[in-house]
Parts: C-alpha cells; structure tokens; sequence
C-alpha cells in the first residue's frame, strides 16, 4: 500500500486565514463516501487546503473479478484506506474530510472512520446509482446527517434532484445537490450545504430530546 500526499499544481490553494482567535476556532468532521468512482478522492483533493493524503493502489487483473468497473472503464487507481483533507470554510471554522474507499472489501474500515462525524457527503454517479445505496443506508441507520452530491460527469444523463431522491428512496427532507467534483468551488458549497444541513438536524434531535 502505497500512503502518499499528491501533489497537483491546478489543486494547490492559498493557505488558511490563521489571523483568528483560536478560542472561537471550530473544526468539525466530515465524511465523504459513495461507490466506486464516484469521485471522492476528487472531491476532497479539489477542495483542500493542504496537500490531500491519499491512499490509492493501481487496478489490478487480480481485482477485476471483485472491483465491478462497469461504467468507470478508465480508472486506473482506486483508494484502499483513505482520503484525507482539510478545509478552512471561514475563519473560525475548519473541516477535516475522510475520504472512504468505495469497494465492499474495505467495509470494515467505515465505522473507523466515521466515528466521531459531525455529517458526510455521499457522491453519486448517475450511470451507477446503485452503488450508493450501501452508503445512504449506512448512514441512516446511524443517524448520521448525509447530502448526497450528485458528481454530474462528462457525458453523463442529468437529472433533477428530486428524481434521485426519489430513486435512492430518501427520508424526507435530505438534500441532494448537484456538482462537479473537480471544481473547488462546486465542492465547497456541497460542504458548506452539508455543515447547514447537519447544523439543523442535531438542533433538532436536542430539542426533541428535551420535550
């Protein structure tokens, strides 16, 4: 296995705002998750801050017979423990994103790295929707805040957000966003959708607990 930070010069951004009062800070964790190829280890390298630290295998002949590459024909890499990066969104206010592996091989890996998550984001691809169903279920049955961010790939049918979640059969009231996980921009805002979200959930599950 091969641990390595990746370095990519169209990737690279301005440091965080340091000139804060550290008492006030806040850094909160965010899961990132999804099935295969979906986009996570993009996500999290186009919005971070640092260098993302990415632990990523070459495909192998070995693998075809596990790994279902239907739909993601040209990935030549796949992440076999984790991503991880960091994002100040203001000052005061800092995300550390982990980012899963997508086979069901490294299952056993996600309640690691979930513990302790304020929320998670779960990327969808639209020509395999179906491989975030493992995800979305995961998360519901811990009662952890999810968006599912709906990665909109070259070439790829779009659809209407209410359409995917009616597909993924959502609780009501789950957001599902579109967005190019290339993009800083596209990616940051699906965060900062994701800390709102998770925001009014826990307000609301305290208020209830205190009825």
């Amino acid at each position: 296995m091969s641990f390595e930070y990746a370095e990519n010069a169209d990737s690279k951004h301005s440091a965080p705002n340091t000139d804060r009062d550290d008492d006030t800070a806040m850094a909160l964790k965010i899961v990132v998750a999804g099935g295969f190829g979906a986009g996570k280890t993009t996500l999290v390298g186009a919005v971070s801050d640092i260098r993302p630290l990415r632990t990523e295998e070459t495909l192998s002949e070995a693998g075809q017979g596990v790994d279902d590459t239907a739909g993601v024909a040209r990935k030549a890499t796949s992440t076999v423990a984790m991503d991880f990066g960091r994002i100040t969104v203001h000052a005061g206010l800092t995300l550390y994103l982990f980012g899963t592996p997508g086979q069901d091989r490294f299952w056993f890996l996600w309640d690691e790295l979930s513990e302790g998550a304020l929320a998670a984001v779960v990327l969808a691809d639209t020509r395999r929707l179906e491989d975030c169903f493992a995800a979305v279920d995961y998360f519901e049955r811990r009662r952890i805040p999810f968006v599912v961010a709906v990665n909109c790939f070259p070439g790829a049918r779009t659809y209407a957000a209410h359409d995917v979640s009616h597909a993924l059969d959502l609780d009501r009231g789950t957001p599902v966003v579109l967005c190019d996980a290339r993009d800083r921009d596209s990616g940051k805002d699906v965060l900062i959708r994701t800390v709102e979200y998770a925001g009014r959930m826990h307000t609301a599950r305290l208020l209830d607990s205190v009825r």
